[in-house]
């Protein structure tokens, strides 16, 4: 017995963990690709300023000529306006020494481990571009030495930009877009919530429908909204249970016709049985004849229940392409060897059907013997087959007519079901199921049946057949 396994996470859920996934994914990417692009380019800036003063500074060191490192680096201070995050600091013998007169975004004088790091980068004389990261965070800088004509002492001239207050802005920035992304995935997370709600429903309709229906009910049929892949397969699932009904009620309407028909032969037995008086030889004998011959009409009614399953589950029906010339005239040698009957070929299709030759034949000797049961004696019976065309589709016909008491129109429909027989006129032989089986092998062929009767002129069941276009090579042939 199957075990149905509890659902810890639904198709919603795991859908919408799935979109969530993919669209913060993205965010990241593209949000973290930005930022990271304008970062670098906020630091190229930075050291594009940074150069720019360095030949500032060589400008003024070149315009005129000063006595003295102070004086120089006094000018320097003087003419280069810092910018909003940045510092300058002129450094004579290693000490802080020229300052500017104005609040500067970044003071310098007193970042004694920037100083002291500036002396050690410059002391060999060359132009230093740098990164320190110190208590008030990353600034970037440049320390450039100078020196003056007759002025033994050593200077630099230093500018650093605040790396952090550069960057705010874009952190700011992203910050913003940190909001906005978790506000998108919320908006994402609701309206996807609410869209796989919908799209899931049919499936949630058909979950619980599937719960509810039973073996006895197939009545029920889940709601079909919109036209996308879940509405086709809800149309499909109905379709299935069309079927599953259709087969239901066949099967039950079978078992209940089987328990009918089975119920009068063993009644019968079972009377005779306890009625036998087993001091009579001749009544055990008769007796014992009736009970064979009830059993043997039990055991045709079986095989032919049996047959008319394996046909419906089509499992009994192999199509290959066959010669309906030569089926026809076979179904005619066969039935000619029957005696007591004069047998005619009336007509011949020369065309090539896709038919399961076994199937068919047996549905059509099954039309010749309730002819031969019930035709008028002495009068002939006819076989045939054509091939006509019915608004634009080629058909093939297979039929057989005889010249007996005919059927009554109203009661045509009926001795196509199961154990239904026609008593007026025709008999009562068989067991009801003959006409129900050719019905079944045609059915399986896409085919129908025709019946054309009237009592006292006769009757002919037609076994029409679906053809392809390109199959007839001639309509039909005559024979005299």
């Amino acid at each position: 017995m199957s075990r149905r396994h509890p659902v810890t996470v639904s198709v919603r859920v795991r859908i919408l963990a799935a979109m969530l996934v993919v669209a913060a994914a993205g965010m990241a990417i593209a949000g973290g690709s930005a930022f990271l692009v304008q970062r670098e380019r906020v630091l190229s800036q930075v050291d594009q300023r940074l150069n720019d003063t360095a030949t500032r500074l060589r400008s003024i060191a070149t315009e005129k000529q000063y006595s003295s490192v102070r004086g120089l680096l006094t000018a320097a201070i003087q003419q280069i306006t810092p910018d909003t995050n940045e510092g300058i600091l002129g450094i004579i013998d290693g000490k802080s020494a020229v300052v500017p007169g104005s609040v500067v975004g970044v003071p310098l004088e007193k970042d004694r481990a920037l100083i002291s790091r500036v002396n050690r980068e410059t002391r060999a004389g060359g132009v230093v571009l740098g990164t320190d990261v110190g208590s008030r965070g990353a600034l970037r800088y440049l320390a450039v030495p100078v020196r003056a004509g007759g002025d033994s002492a050593t200077g630099v001239y230093v500018a650093a930009y605040s790396i952090d207050a550069e960057l705010w802005p874009i952190a700011q920035a992203f910050r913003t877009f940190l909001l906005v992304a978790a506000a998108a995935l919320l908006a994402v997370a609701m309206v996807g919530w609410f869209v796989a709600g919908r799209l899931l429903r049919p499936l949630r309709v058909l979950r619980d429908t599937a719960r509810r229906i039973t073996g006895s009910d197939l009545l029920e049929r889940i709601p079909v909204a919109g036209v996308d892949d879940v509405s086709e397969l809800t149309l499909t699932v109905n379709e299935m249970l069309d079927r599953l009904q259709v087969s239901l009620e066949g099967q039950r309407r079978l078992l209940d016709d089987v328990g009918h028909e089975l119920k009068t032969p063993i009644t019968i037995v079972r009377g005779q049985l306890e009625l036998l008086d087993v001091e009579d030889p001749q009544q055990v004998a008769q007796i014992r004849t009736l009970a064979i011959d009830e059993l043997d009409r039990m055991n045709r009614l079986v095989a032919d229940i049996s047959l008319l399953a394996s046909v419906q589950r089509h499992s009994g029906v192999t199509i290959e392409p066959t010669d309906v010339r030569g089926l026809t005239e076979t179904v005619f040698r066969k039935l000619s060897a029957i005696p007591g009957r004069d047998w005619r070929l009336v007509e011949t299709a020369d065309a090539v059907a896709d038919l399961d030759p076994g199937r068919i034949t047996q549905a059509w000797f099954q039309l010749a013997a309730n002819a031969n049961r019930h035709g008028t004696p002495g009068l002939p019976i006819e076989i045939g087959s054509r091939v006509i065309t019915d608004l634009g589709d080629e058909c093939l016909e297979l039929w057989v007519t005889d010249f007996g008491p005919g059927i009554a129109p109203e009661a045509h429909e009926l001795i196509f079901e199961r154990f239904r027989r026609e008593a007026e006129g025709r008999g009562e032989s068989g067991s009801g199921l003959g006409l129900a089986i050719v019905t079944t092998i045609v059915h399986a062929h896409r085919g129908e049946v025709r019946l054309d009767s009237a009592p006292a002129i006769g009757s002919t069941f037609t076994l029409s057949l679906p053809l392809g276009p390109a199959r007839a090579n001639e309509a039909s042939e005559h024979h005299a």
